[in-house]
């Protein structure tokens, strides 16, 4: 089983090109949503006990939690112990469900692939990238997102032209629908022959 990393900086349509490997028959595991999912399970009690005052109503409130974080490395670190072993826990569980269903491919999606060392975990690297100016665009347009947001999550990302340089494959989003559909079937088919 091939498994894909795909990962790419905030707003530069990693969702919209998971779901077009979908359409290819190909499922992903996003951690983003997993996360979403966990701060409204399982993690909630873990980081109301080390952030006090982050939850509401048993479910993490990220309006409540940015502000403990964001632009603070040693907070960061701290949240990211609680979460990430709890999002390789779910990774797993879908990657034992796609070799019992006989996948020849998966996705993961991992927002911090290369800057958390996640490359070894994936067979394949798949970088999704935009221009600059489309990217601030697409993030800006988001609810509760500010300049200052945007740069601060920046800050903690790898250069996109780093990322790019250490790709398998670069898919670029910042022109037509169309054309980012041509680009995942022309890396679907070049991973297929990989297999």
């Amino acid at each position: 089983m091939i498994r894909i990393g795909l990962t790419g900086s905030i707003g530069m349509g990693k969702s919209t090109v998971a779901r077009m490997f979908a359409d290819h028959g190909i499922p992903g595991h996003d951690a983003d949503a997993t996360v979403h999912k966990l701060y409204s399970g399982r993690a909630a009690p873990m980081i109301e006990d080390a952030f006090p005052g982050t939850t509401r109503d048993g479910k993490v409130d990220r309006t409540l939690l940015s502000p403990n974080v964001l632009g603070k490395p040693e907070a960061m670190k701290k949240l990211e112990v609680i979460v990430h072993p709890l999002v390789r826990e779910e990774e797993q569980a879908f990657l034992e469900v796609a070799k019992q269903d006989r996948r020849r491919a998966v996705l993961l999606d991992i927002p911090l692939l290369f800057e958390t060392g996640g490359g070894v975990r994936v067979d394949v690297c798949v970088v999704v990238s935009a221009p600059k100016d489309v990217q601030r665009q697409r993030v800006l347009e988001r609810p509760g997102m500010s300049e200052e947001r945007f740069e601060a999550i920046c800050s903690k990302q790898m250069p996109d032209s780093e990322k790019r340089a250490r790709a398998h494959f670069v898919i670029e989003t910042g022109y037509s629908l169309d054309m980012t559909r041509r680009s995942v079937a022309s890396v679907v088919r070049a991973i297929a022959g990989m297999g």
